[in-house]
C-alpha cells in the first residue's frame, strides 16, 4: 500500500515538474528569438491551448449520458459469464438525477461482503461529522492516588512511537498519553498511583453472533473493545489477535507510565470512571473522515466496526452489534439513502447482510452529491484502480481504466462484489454497484468479471 502511494505521488511529481519545465522553455525561447533591424514589433501570439489528462472524476459529473441501448446490451453480455455464478444483481445510476441507468436484479437483496462499509462510512461522516475525533483519557479515580484509563474506542490506538508509524492517517499514541499522565500526576506531588481501566463505552458481545468461527482466530478482526491498542494485534505487523485487547492497552499503559515515572502501586482491573471524573490527559484519533478514508482503501474490519458503534452513541442506541446496526439504518434512513441496506455489523463480515444493488448504487450517488460535502471522503477513500488499496493490483497492468474507477470491494466465500463510481468518456458521474454471492469455486475469475463490468460502464 506505501509502495503505490509512493509511485503515484512520485508521478505526479514528475508531471508537474514536466509542466513547469515545459513552461519555462517557452518562456525562455520567446525571449531569446532575435528581432531584425527596424523590424515592428511582433503582433500578439495567439494563445496556446495547454491539453493536460482528465482528472479521475470530472468536476461536475454533467457531460451528456450514455446511450441506454448501448450500456444495457453491454452490461448484459459481460453479466452472463459463468465466473459470477448464479445469483447476480446489477445497477447504474446517474450520479446528478438518481436515474436508473441499468438494472438486473437491481433490487434483489445480495450479499454485500466489505461493501458493507460504504454504509457504515456514509453513516458515521452523516451522524459523527468528519470532523470528530475519538478520545482516550485518563480521569482521575475515586480514591485518592487513582486513576482511570478510559477507552474511547479507538482502534488505531498505538504502542508503538509515533515516528514508528508510517501508516495514514497518524495513530493516537498511547505512549504520549502515558508521558502526558506522569507530567501532570508529578506536577501535582504523585508519584506513585493505582491503575483501572473503563472499557465500558461498548456493550454487548466483542464477537458477532452471525461471524464464522474462523475469523478472529484467523486475523480477520479483533474482538471489539472500546480500549485497544494497534487493532489488538498481538504485534502491530502480525495478524494474530490478542483475546483481551482492552486488559492488552492497559497492561501496555502500566508498563509506559513506569517507564515515565510514576510508580504502579497496585493493578487493578475494570472500573466505570464517573462521568463528572475530572481529566489529567487525554490524546486524539485522526478525524473521522481520515477513519472512513483508511476504512475503505484499506478494507479496514476493525476501523469500520468501531465506525458503526461510534455511530450507535451518537444516536442513542447501545454500542454493540445490533445497536450499530439499527443506528446505520436510522441515519441512512434520514438521509433518504437507506432502502435495500439490511446490515448486521460494520465491517461486512456478517453473512446475513443483505444489501441491494441499487440501493449501494444509490448510497454512493448520495455521498457524492454536491449537497452533501460531509460524505466526500467516502469519493477520496475508495481504492483507486490499478492504484491503491484493495484495486492496487486489478483491471490488469495496460488497461486504458487505470486511475478512472473509485470503487470498494467485497469478497467472502462464495461472494464477490464491486461498487463505485466513475466518469463515462462524455464526462457523466455515474455509480454502480455489481454483486455476485453464488460464486463458484476460483473467486479471482469473479473479480476479474466484476473489473470487466465496470471497465464497460467507464468506456460507456
Amino acid at each position: 500500500m506505501l509502495r503505490e502511494r509512493w509511485v503515484a505521488l512520485v508521478t505526479l511529481v514528475l508531471l508537474q515538474l514536466f509542466v513547469v519545465a515545459a513552461g519555462v522553455h517557452l518562456l525562455t525561447s520567446d525571449l531569446l528569438v532575435e528581432k531584425a533591424p527596424g523590424s515592428a514589433a511582433p503582433a500578439e501570439p495567439p494563445p496556446v491551448p495547454v491539453v493536460t489528462a482528465g482528472p479521475v472524476l470530472v468536476a461536475g459529473g454533467n457531460g451528456p449520458l450514455p446511450a441506454k441501448g448501448t450500456l444495457a446490451g453491454r452490461l448484459t453480455e459481460a453479466l452472463g459469464d459463468p465466473a459470477l455464478g448464479g445469483h447476480v444483481g446489477a445497477a447504474v445510476i446517474d450520479a446528478a438525477t438518481g436515474a436508473v441507468l441499468f438494472g438486473s436484479g437491481a433490487d434483489d437483496g445480495i450479499t454485500p461482503a466489505s461493501t458493507t462499509k460504504i454504509a457504515t462510512t456514509v453513516a458515521a461522516l452523516a451522524s459523527l461529522g468528519p470532523d470528530t475525533r475519538l478520545r482516550t483519557r485518563v480521569v482521575q479515580g475515586s480514591a485518592p492516588g487513582s486513576i482511570v484509563l478510559v477507552g474511547g474506542g479507538d482502534p488505531t490506538l498505538t504502542a508503538r512511537k509515533p515516528s514508528a508509524v508510517p501508516a495514514y492517517p497518524q495513530p493516537a499514541s498511547l505512549a504520549s498519553l502515558a508521558l502526558r499522565t506522569a507530567r501532570a500526576l508529578k506536577a501535582a506531588g504523585t508519584t506513585k498511583v493505582t491503575v483501572t481501566y473503563d472499557d465500558s463505552l461498548y456493550t454487548g458481545p466483542a464477537i458477532s453472533s452471525t461471524w464464522k468461527p474462523n475469523y478472529v482466530p484467523d486475523g480477520e478482526a479483533a474482538p471489539i473493545t472500546a480500549l485497544t491498542v494497534d487493532e489488538g494485534r498481538v504485534a502491530p505487523d502480525s495478524r494474530q489477535r490478542v483475546a483481551d485487547p482492552s486488559r492488552t492497552a492497559y497492561n501496555a499503559f502500566v508498563s509506559l507510565l513506569s517507564k515515565y515515572g510514576v510508580t504502579v502501586s497496585k493493578s487493578g482491573g475494570r472500573f466505570r470512571a464517573p462521568a463528572t471524573a475530572r481529566e489529567i490527559a487525554r490524546v486524539e484519533s485522526a478525524p473521522v473522515y481520515a477513519l472512513a478514508e483508511r476504512t475503505l482503501t484499506l478494507s479496514d474490519n476493525d476501523m469500520a466496526e468501531a465506525l458503526a458503534r461510534q455511530v450507535a452513541v451518537k444516536e442513542g442506541k447501545p454500542a454493540s452489534f445490533d445497536g450499530a446496526a439499527a443506528a446505520v439504518r436510522q441515519v441512512l434512513t434520514r438521509l433518504k439513502a437507506g432502502q435495500g441496506v439490511q446490515v448486521f455489523d460494520g465491517s461486512g463480515l456478517s453473512p446475513k447482510n443483505r444489501i441491494t444493488p441499487a440501493g449501494l448504487a444509490r448510497l454512493l450517488a448520495v455521498a457524492a452529491s454536491p449537497a452533501n460535502p460531509a460524505l466526500h471522503p467516502i469519493v477520496t477513500g475508495m481504492p483507486i484502480a490499478g492504484f491503491t488499496g484493495t484495486l492496487g493490483h486489478r483491471f490488469g497492468k495496460d488497461d486504458a481504466v487505470h486511475g478512472l474507477i473509485r470503487a470498494k470491494t467485497g469478497t467472502l466465500n462464495g461472494v464477490s462484489t464491486l461498487a463505485g463510481l466513475t466518469a463515462t468518456q462524455d464526462g457523466r458521474l455515474v455509480t454502480f454497484a455489481f454483486m455476485a454471492d453464488d460464486v463458484p469455486p476460483g473467486w479471482g475469475k469473479a473479480e476479474a468479471a466484476l473489473d470487466r463490468l465496470a471497465a464497460v460502464v467507464a468506456a460507456s
